[in-house]
């Protein structure tokens, strides 16, 4: 079948105006092609399409979408395990204990880029939930991928699904997956937000002291130590943060998947250091930074958060730090895919039903195991 593109430019300008105080969590659509736009490839063949595999760039998608096959159970393909333990944070030397609040914080008089947030200490679990394909060989070493907000209960079969089917299809290597819950809460004061929003390596450094070494011992298994073996994947601040882990140690992680990535400024508590959070990505850090060797797969809805909380500091839209992700991404000559999701609100649900297979194995590709002697 021939597949048809054609190149859209920006050319309308949109204004959004949301009154101090009120959130506004899924706003109108914002169109492909308003001012500031990245040009985007749009993918003529229907719903279902998605991006060569080949391809790096900013591609529309939607507005409708058609569940990607692999997320069914296929009859005679190699099912993985599953595995389930928890880390009590008592036991651990990093992130103990944790932080919470009970309220939302007020913006800082002195500084409109922070905000002043009363928390205190907890003490808490996390359940750790582990893939092990079928294909796996014992004793020998496994790539992986790290998937931020892990279940905290039963386990989500939809990732399980697709990797048995595409590993079997010899599309993506037998990789491990280590889903990874949070700490719980969500934003500025509460431990998710601190993992995730974090800017620096404070989380990839957990997750190599804490949970590898267990995911290796409680499951049996060898996790390879080659970065370009190892991906972390996230949505909304889980994505910022896979990012993070893999900007701050490359020379642990190459490979990202994101959607609907927090690339805003919600760091906390303040560090004059990254003075914009994740914002600083797009506005600081990768048009000032060399070239990393990070392969990223990006995806937004046009109708994700705009300023969902009480600060107004141009620096909370998801949509428009996602466009200047991948500008800057592109004018780096970075390895990148990005998807704007037409009829999509944060976390683009819909559209992941379709592309989330498609992301795994652009993340995945080119990847050639290390030999053991390399």
């Amino acid at each position: 079948m021939i597949k048809t593109y054609h190149l859209l430019f920006a050319s309308v300008v949109v204004i959004f105006i949301t009154p101090i105080g009120q959130a506004n969590a899924e706003p109108h659509a914002r169109p492909f092609d308003a001012a500031g736009s990245p040009p985007f490839v749009r993918l003529d063949d229907g719903p279902g399409m998605n991006p060569p595999l080949d391809a790096n760039g900013n591609f529309l998608v939607g507005p409708e979408y058609l569940p990607a096959p692999e997320l069914s159970v296929v009859a005679g393909v190699p099912k993985g395990r599953i595995e389930q333990f928890t880390i009590d944070s008592k036991d651990t030397e990093l992130f103990n204990p944790g932080i919470a609040r009970e309220v939302f914080g007020t913006i800082d008089p002195n500084n409109p880029k922070t905000l002043i947030v009363d928390t205190h200490e907890i003490d808490y679990t996390r359940q750790i939930t582990v893939y092990v394909p079928a294909q796996y060989v014992p004793g020998g070493e496994a790539p992986f991928m790290v998937c931020h907000d892990g279940p905290k209960g039963r386990p989500d079969m939809t990732l399980p699904r697709i990797l048995d089917n595409l590993i079997a299809q010899g599309r993506v290597p037998p990789l491990i997956a280590i889903m990874v819950a949070n700490g719980g809460g969500d934003a500025q004061g509460h431990q998710r937000g601190k993992e995730y929003d974090t800017m620096s390596s404070m989380l990839a450094d957990y997750i190599e002291a804490e949970v590898l070494p267990r995911v290796e011992k409680q499951c049996n298994v060898k996790l390879t130590k080659d970065p370009d073996g190892r991906a972390t994947m996230g949505n909304s601040s889980g994505g910022s943060a896979a990012l993070i882990m893999a900007w701050y140690r490359t020379d642990l992680y190459h490979r990202v998947l994101t959607t609907s990535g927090t690339f805003v400024n919600q760091q906390w508590p303040f560090n004059p250091e990254t003075p914009d959070g994740a914002w600083g990505f797009h506005n600081k850090l990768i048009p000032e930074t060399p070239k990393k060797p990070i392969r990223l797969f990006m995806a937004v809805g046009d109708r994700d958060n705009y300023n969902p909380n009480v600060m107004r500091d141009g620096m909370h839209d998801w949509v428009e730090a996602n466009h200047r992700m991948a500008k800057v991404l592109q004018a780096k000559g970075y390895e990148y895919q990005y998807l704007y999701c037409q009829n999509s609100g944060h976390g683009v649900r819909n559209a992941k039903e379709q592309f989330l297979p498609h992301a795994i194995e652009w993340v995945w590709h080119g990847y050639q195991a290390k030999s053991s002697s390399q």
